[in-house]
Formats: structure tokens, sequence, C-alpha cells
């Protein structure tokens, strides 16, 4: 167990004095640190992104940004290895919420530009489609129960207006209308 925190213990020291190296553009010490730690910053990357593609994208980021501010680490403040491992979690949360915004931006976008032509459509081609089925459903209702539905329902008449017009009893417009309507409403399906 001693060795363990031992070899840790030695390994921040060593990470540390590469880090001041790359702040003085020591490419050696860089390329050093590069490989000894890559793999651990890759690593959590990949396990905040879940995809390997943009973990290695953010992961060259990162150690540009190391490359960049290496001067800025304190090793008073804390180990090489959280120093390194705090800028890998934040460009890969940045990342996240980058393409988050996107997506929603995407979204906004296709609802603002797309969105009412594609409805309108859609709507037009229901309203189209609802017409034909009312149609042959009409079509299956005898001439009185069609007239009768017509009247009542296209020409917006009354019952007793329907009645009036077609010089029959207000009872036997409703039962036309009655029997048409559930007629109807097998034929096109409705429950």
């Amino acid at each position: 167990m001693d060795s363990a925190v031992t070899a840790r213990a030695a390994e921040g020291v060593e990470l540390a004095a590469l880090l001041e190296r790359c702040g003085l553009a020591d490419q050696q010490a860089f390329a050093e640190l590069y490989d000894r730690t890559c793999a651990r910053v890759f690593g959590l990357i990949l396990r905040v992104l879940h995809d390997p593609g943009y973990a290695e994208e953010t992961t060259q980021e990162v150690y540009l940004q190391i490359w960049r501010t290496a001067t800025s680490f304190d090793p008073a403040k804390g180990s090489a290895v959280t120093w390194l491992m705090t800028l890998a979690h934040r460009r890969a949360v940045d990342r996240v919420r980058a393409e988050q915004a996107h997506t929603q931006r995407e979204v906004a976008y296709g609802i603002r530009v797309l969105g009412h032509e594609f409805d309108e459509v859609t709507e037009e081609v229901e309203r189209r489609l609802e017409q034909q089925a009312v149609r042959r459903g009409l079509s299956t209702l005898t001439e009185t129960q069609r007239e009768a539905i017509s009247l009542a329902y296209y020409g917006g008449r009354t019952y007793a207006e329907v009645a009036q017009h077609l010089g029959i009893g207000l009872p036997t417009v409703k039962s036309r209308i009655r029997d048409g309507l559930t007629r109807l409403k097998k034929s096109l399906g409705v429950t």
C-alpha cells in the first residue's frame, strides 16, 4: 500500500516538473506529458461524451489548452493530475453543453422555418383525405338520409328548418339524420 502511495507522489512531482517545462515551451516535456497522461484524459472525456470521435477532438483541445496555459499550473493548489483532469472535465462538459445548445437551435430553427409549411401541408392533406372518406361514407346512405344530413350539416339548417324545407315531420327528420349518422360512423370506422 505504501509503495502505491509513494509511486503516485513521485508521479505527481514528475508531472508537475513536466508542466513547468511545458510552460517554458519545451516540446520534449510536452510529448512526455502527453504520453504519460493521454489515456487518463481521453478516458475521462469519453465517459462524459460517450462518443469516441468527439472525445478524440476534445482531448486534442485539452492538450492544446495545456500547452498554452501550462504556466498557470500551481502545484501549491493541487496535483498535476488533478489540474489536467479538471481541464479535461471542464472541456468535456463545455462540449456537451455546446452540442445541446446546437441541437436546441436546430430544432427551434426547424420549427420556425419548416414547421408551419409542414403543418399546413400535412393538415391540408389530412383534410382532403377526410373529405374523401366522408364523401364515400355519404354515398352509402339512402338518398333521404344523405339529403337530410346535407341540409343540416352542410347547409347549416336546424332540424326544424330541414323538416320545413323537405315538407316532412320533425320526428322523421331526426330519425333520418340519426340513422344516417350511425351508418356514416360505421362506414368511416368511428366507434
